[in-house]
């Protein structure tokens, strides 16, 4: 039947091509189409075009800041290339008199005159350790976190303020270390060989709880947190909270500026503790279109799950770091293990060892480790101006964090010391995005950037 009919249609199609022919043949005056008459008009713009230069509009923000203020900030972040390396060797040192002095190993054998269990000598050792490299290291932490930060403007604390947060913060760190560094030796002694893997489940695991914690628990011991008041830009901060899916119901203030003038929010907690927050800084010396470009920047990091990513790497900077320290301790002790009075690893007279080779890591992981941060932190930029379409406010906010940031670096500078992108590439991110939405209504509006 379907080749029969076939059959028929192509016959049908073959003799209707015949007529036409025959029709054609027979002389038949061909059928004019119709015309119809047509009018050609230019369309209006829908818009007019702007002219905007986002290189130029950079350079020109930058320019903001020059002469002694830029002088200030290059060289307060300078400071902090050379403060790196002055911290890494000097704890290096601390490390090696407690080896060499037999410092160490003195404190273990005060621990295991205390008690005979192992898993208790441990925390007995580490709070001597803890007390003992703190007051070493106190003249350092004095010059670098307070008078080299009344030098250059940046502290509001007095002595005797930057004292009591030391003392809480020396406090709050003592205690959870201590409880860290037990159960690590607890796993050494489990697992022998393998513990290196155990320290670095265990060491994520802290970090996750610490973060967890901490707006609830921690940060209200250094500072006193409030809920902001209702207002506009309370409102648009809960409404974009709302909007990206942010468990977060309230926006607190705290006052950071007990401490500094430095402008700051966040975005914190971890598994129901999630708290947004701004500090009164930002507040006072921002303007509502710079909380709002900033706090889009800070629910960007909650979106886009930075704390569960940064945990799966530093999974892998850790496993690395504690296989290293692992390797390190056998090399090392195989060679001096005699002269410290340390052998094997499990003994915790040979923390000095751990910490060293842990330190001699990180300083050398230090690029990576900023440039997994900083890649972050230009998500984040880009996800907020996204969010709240402020490149001119998120530009002007980038300015007054120069004040501790330097603005311009070279690139191997960005890679090798800076956490978050440099000012300069911030604020081109910015105007680049402005260039392509330059003829949007909301954008138009204003403001305007300098040229």
């Amino acid at each position: 039947m379907y080749k029969a009919f076939m059959c028929a249609m192509l016959l049908a199609f073959a003799s209707l091509a015949f007529c036409t022919v025959a029709h054609a043949q027979l002389g038949a005056p061909p059928i004019a189409a119709p015309t119809a008459d047509i009018e050609v008009h230019q369309l209006p713009l829908a818009y007019k075009p702007i002219s905007f230069n986002p290189e130029k509009a950079t350079k020109a923000y930058l320019a903001r800041v020059s002469g002694a203020a830029r002088a200030r900030s290059d060289s307060y972040f300078e400071g902090g290339y050379v403060l790196l390396v002055v911290d890494t060797l000097y704890g290096l040192v601390v490390m090696g008199l407690l080896l060499w002095l037999k410092i160490s190993a003195r404190m273990r054998t005060i621990a295991q005159n205390f008690t005979r269990s192992r898993f208790w000598q441990v925390p007995i050792y580490f709070i001597m350790f803890v007390i003992l490299v703190t007051a070493i290291t106190f003249p350092l932490s004095v010059y670098e976190n307070f008078f080299r930060e009344h030098a250059y403007g940046l502290s509001n604390q007095n002595f005797g303020q930057w004292l009591g947060d030391f003392g809480i913060e020396f406090a709050i760190s003592l205690i959870g270390t201590t409880i860290l560094v037990t159960l690590l030796y607890a796993g050494i002694r489990a697992i022998k060989r393998a513990w290196w893997i155990w320290g670095a489940a265990l060491t994520i695991a802290f970090l996750a709880f610490v973060m967890m914690i901490y707006p609830v628990f921690l940060a209200p011991l250094l500072n006193h947190y409030k809920p902001l008041p209702d207002g506009p830009v309370k409102q648009q901060i809960l409404s974009m909270a709302r909007a990206n899916g942010v468990p977060a119901t309230d926006v607190y203030e705290f006052d950071a500026s007990r401490q500094s003038d430095r402008i700051s929010a966040n975005v914190s907690g971890l598994f129901g503790t999630t708290r947004i927050s701004v500090t009164d800084n930002l507040l006072k010396r921002g303007t509502p279109r710079e909380a709002k470009a900033i706090l889009g920047h800070e629910i960007g990091h909650y979106v886009m799950n930075h704390v569960a990513v940064n945990l799966l790497w530093l999974s892998i900077i850790y496993i690395i770091g504690f296989w290293f320290a692992d390797r390190a301790f056998r090399f090392l002790t195989g060679l001096f293990g005699g002269n410290w009075d340390v052998r094997t690893i499990d003994d915790p007279a040979g923390l000095p060892v751990l910490y060293a080779a842990f330190t001699i890591y990180l300083f050398f992981a230090t690029p990576f480790i900023n440039t997994i941060i900083r890649t972050q932190e230009a998500q984040a930029d880009m996800f907020g101006v996204n969010t709240t379409r402020e490149p001119d406010a998120f530009a002007t906010s980038v300015l007054k964090l120069s004040e501790y940031r330097k603005l311009d670096p070279s690139p191997l500078e960005e890679w090798i010391f800076f956490d978050h992108p440099s000012g300069r590439n911030r604020i081109a991110m910015m105007m680049r995005w402005k260039a392509e939405h330059i003829n949007d209504p909301d954008i138009k509006a204003g403001p305007v950037s300098p040229q």
